[in-house]
């Protein structure tokens, strides 16, 4: 029996769904993949239910008919994003009563249940609750106390919340879909198990992912998750502003950009034009590349300059080794690197997202930045997995009905409704 695990991403300009499993050598491999045109999500939350609906509905036939119809889908691990999204710093302590007994997971698990009850602003709930270090007894930069003695046990957190409203209406349409929600996965955190290594995060690296609707921010550092933010600008805003410019139809601003467009003015040629067809009865109209170039270059040089605050906001920029990672469709415009580096003074490469998979045939199709989120969502599922595993079989163990990532709450209520849901992780294939 396969273990199968499906990752939806809904996007602003997309909605897909990835179906992997791990092969014989332990390699995820995306068995298929679908897609179709999100039409009722904006900014990253769902602004049309019934549309929404109808999305999803095509990206998951269209996933079974690649694999022709062999699979039955049942639950989906979903990616949320969205400019609702926050995230604060917090710290816990622990005063162990049974100080004879060394440091457990069940000792943990108290500490982050207690995340969970700090206030938060009306309608707002926790995604995540992401341990930095711990303290015992006063000796600091512990990353894994599990097995030490100590009676005071601290940890500082980094809580990530989103508002309970965006993500019941993202519940609302995979279910009326006919699917159920596993899990909710910010979408950076899916984003960077796809196109980082182990040893970026542990030098230090700064994840964004330039997606229609938002771009997502998450930096590592020392192997942690440091700071993650969202920015409400996308992909999107620079396809406007090709529109508006150049007094052109939407979906002509967008294969511009996609074929001709440049971010740096100064490697587009003076004379190179493109000839746009018009309305009936009107000229066409003829429009400079460099030109298009220094629309894009002035809205993309904002969006790096609001990703370039969020790194000095962090107070990591000096310790980030490996530079800016960018992912997402918006990363496939060219000369998008080099822009990064003059602005930030980073190095920066593009992240793909077939990095981390089994070689297949579908490979070359799956390579594409704008599938790293969905990809990564699958990836993320098989890694917890893995992780659950290995916690239940460790020493103390996790308690029964423990979840260390995700209690009380909306979310919770989402992926945990009971027995029949929590079976739902996984679906099988024979």
């Amino acid at each position: 029996m396969t273990k199968i695990i499906v990752g939806l991403d809904i996007g602003t300009t997309k909605i897909a769904c990835f179906v992997g499993r791990k092969n014989e050598n332990g390699k995820i491999e995306i068995l298929s993949m679908g897609r179709s045109e999100s039409l009722g999500v904006l900014r990253g939350t769902v602004s049309n239910i019934s549309n929404t609906i109808e999305s999803i509905r095509k990206a998951v036939e269209d996933t079974k008919d690649n694999l022709n119809g062999d699979l039955i889908i049942n639950s989906v691990i979903v990616g949320i994003a969205g400019h609702h999204i926050k995230s604060i710093q917090n710290r816990g302590i622990l005063t162990r009563k049974e100080t004879e007994l060394e440091i457990s997971q069940k000792d943990i698990d108290e500490l982050i249940e207690d995340m969970y009850k700090i206030n938060l602003n009306h309608g707002e709930e926790i995604l995540h609750v992401l341990p930095q270090e711990y303290i015992v007894d006063n000796d600091q930069g512990i990353k894994d106390p599990i097995g030490m003695s100590g009676v005071r046990l601290e940890a500082n957190f980094h809580i990530i919340t989103g508002e309970v409203n965006a993500a019941r209406n993202i519940n609302k349409c995979v279910e009326r879909a006919g699917l159920k929600v596993s899990q909710m996965i910010l979408e950076p955190i899916a984003s960077a198990e796809a196109v980082l290594s182990e040893d970026e995060k542990v030098a230090g690296v700064v994840l964004v992912d330039i997606g229609g609707g938002t771009t997502d921010i998450a930096i590592f550092h020392e192997g942690i998750i440091r700071h993650t933010a969202v920015i409400p600008f996308g992909g999107n805003v620079i396809t406007e502003d090709i529109k508006e410019g150049f007094t052109i139809m939407k979906e002509q601003a967008e294969k511009l950009k996609v074929r001709f467009g440049s971010a740096l003015a100064s490697e587009s040629q003076e004379n190179e034009i493109v000839c746009i067809p018009s309305m009936r009865g009107l000229r066409a109209k003829e429009i400079k590349v460099k030109t298009l170039a220094k629309v894009i270059e002035a809205r993309m040089s904002e969006i790096i300059d609001a990703v370039h605050l969020e790194i000095k906001n962090s107070g990591l920029e000096r310790k980030l080794i490996c530079g800016i990672v960018v992912t997402g469709g918006g990363s496939q415009l060219k000369h998008l690197n080099q822009l990064f580096e003059y602005i930030t003074g980073m190095d920066t490469r593009i992240g793909y997202p077939t990095e981390h998979l089994a070689i297949t045939k579908n490979s070359d199709l799956l390579a594409s930045p704008m599938y790293s989120t969905g990809i990564g969502l699958v990836i993320k599922g098989f890694d917890d997995v893995r992780r659950k595993n290995e916690v239940n079989k460790s020493k103390g163990g996790v308690r029964e009905g423990s979840d260390p990532e995700r209690k009380g709450g909306f979310f919770t209520s989402i992926i945990n409704k009971g027995k029949e849901i929590s079976k739902n992780l996984l679906s099988d294939e024979e």
